[in-house]
């Protein structure tokens, strides 16, 4: 999406029949771009390290639901859960929980026993990550459950507004995070990589909140944006949240092994 329009005519397609998105979760704008350009559909899906392999997916014998994650593998419990651990409605978001027992789950972390512990909840393995489950059994990714920005007492999943902001055609990238506010206890910045040829403009930032508050909610619009030539990643294509934030607050990154050149 970053690159000139004019690159991708100069190559047939024909012979592309499916593509498979790992690491970030996929936003719909850039599934519905994929699509345009590609002429195929790109199937998104989700695991951990831990799971050891992918757990839920949308795949070719399923309709496909832009932004969704898909539905569990058939040989996989999957469910959303209040921090009672008790199932939740439809559309109501929790931690996204697993029974456990699949053939490749993780047996432990090294050296660090109580931690994997306390991933577990009887039968239940905690995942860390927020999700919701439709009314059709399709899971929805929200954030990590330490990603989720408590902004003026409502929390706020940085990937629900990363995905309003993709949709503006200005922006090429971006990246949200929660930074420590003496008003509102986190206040929202958002990371934008602009497509060349754009300048950052009020009028711009206006539409950014426009779109945000519209699509999201207006707790969720940025108070805070910042214009960049990059947005960090590691390898595999995940935010690196932590650099951003400690960037932002002036502070050591730590380990950067994982970033992508």
């Amino acid at each position: 999406m970053q690159e000139d329009p004019n690159l991708f005519t100069q190559y047939h397609y024909a012979d592309l029949k499916r593509i498979y998105s790992v690491g970030e979760p996929l936003n719909p704008e850039i599934y519905y771009w994929g699509k345009k350009v590609f002429g195929c559909e790109i199937y998104d899906n989700w695991f951990q390290s831990e799971t050891g392999s992918i757990m839920i997916a949308n795949r070719p014998d399923q309709q496909i639901k832009p932004g969704s994650m898909g539905t569990p593998l058939s040989y996989i419990q999957a469910d959303v859960r209040d921090e009672h651990m008790q199932p939740v409605d439809a559309k109501k978001q929790g931690q996204l929980c697993l029974k456990k027992g699949w053939a490749s789950m993780f047996r432990n972390y090294i050296n660090k026993e109580e931690l994997y512990k306390a991933k577990f909840s009887g039968d239940t393995y905690i995942t860390g990550d927020l999700a919701y489950q439709d009314e059709d059994g399709y899971f929805w990714y929200v954030s990590r459950a330490d990603d989720v920005i408590n902004t003026a007492g409502h929390l706020v999943g940085p990937f629900e507004v990363e995905s309003a902001l993709l949709e503006i055609e200005e922006i090429a990238d971006v990246a949200v995070i929660g930074a420590p506010d003496p008003t509102l206890y986190e206040k929202i910045v958002a990371f934008i990589c602009l497509k060349d040829g754009y300048k950052w403009t009020p009028a711009l930032e206006l539409k950014c909140r426009i779109n945000v508050a519209n699509k999201v909610s207006t707790s969720a619009t940025p108070q805070e944006y910042r214009i960049v030539e990059q947005i960090p990643k590691n390898k595999s294509g995940k935010i690196l949240r932590r650099v951003l934030k400690a960037n932002y607050e002036g502070r050591d990154p730590g380990d950067l092994s994982t970033m992508e050149d």
